[in-house]
């Protein structure tokens, strides 16, 4: 597989500050697309290549913490680098608690700015790293037949063979073979690794009664 090259998204109004930061970025080897605003960037939203976006707190029409907003469902995947020409604890506070990854001020010192969207680019690298895990653990989940995924459910709860085959109105031996094929397509050998896939995706909620649909549950485990 093609490993993407990073690319940083430049969102600013102030189309001389945008192309010296485009500049820069490209001077530094990054690969660089520019928006002149933040309905732009919607217009045009990056899916697929890894990367951040350098975002200006200010300006016309949407501004940079309502992009931010939008940006947590629309682009999880791309953490954001505030940019702004004015100081304001209030946004920056606001900003960091959204999960932006810095918050500095105009002109940012070059290496403030470069060591900023290292670290953005590292933590997005990480966040597609998991949520590939993660679709690795769905695809494996999706090959249950629902009988299979209701003994999954009720496996990873602590339930002996015995109270699953008493709750499902069949055989202790029936359940034996749904937990054998369980853990096979699973790929695990434990029920602690079958419990840490629950956990992962989201699967134990100790209030919840085990679901019955495996392709709905996947569903709603999705990122």
């Amino acid at each position: 597989m093609t490993q993407l090259e990073p690319v940083i998204h430049i969102v600013d109004d102030d189309k001389s500050y945008r192309t010296a930061l485009a500049r820069l970025m490209e001077a530094s080897g990054f690969g660089v697309v520019t928006y002149g605003s933040g309905e732009e960037l919607l217009a045009h939203l990056p899916r697929s290549a890894p990367g951040c976006i350098l975002l200006d707190l200010q300006m016309p029409g949407l501004s940079g913490l309502e992009l931010q907003d939008r940006l947590t469902e629309k682009a999880p995947l791309l953490p954001i680098v505030f940019l702004t020409g004015r100081g304001d604890i209030t946004a920056s506070v606001r900003a960091m608690k959204a999960g932006a990854e810095d918050f500095l001020e105009k002109p940012a010192p070059r290496e403030a700015l470069l060591e900023a969207v290292e670290r953005a680019l590292l933590r997005s690298e990480i966040r597609r790293a998991e949520l590939d895990r993660v679709n690795a653990l769905q695809a494996r989940l999706e090959t249950l037949t629902p009988r299979e995924f209701e003994v999954f459910g009720l496996i990873v709860r602590g339930k002996l063979n015995k109270q699953i085959a008493y709750d499902l109105g069949t055989s202790e031996r029936t359940v034996k073979a749904h937990r054998h094929n369980v853990m096979e397509k699973l790929g695990v050998h434990s029920l602690a690794e079958a419990v840490s896939i629950a956990e992962r995706l989201r699967l134990l909620d100790p209030t919840a009664k085990p679901p019955e649909d495996v392709h709905d549950a996947v569903r709603r485990t999705s990122p």
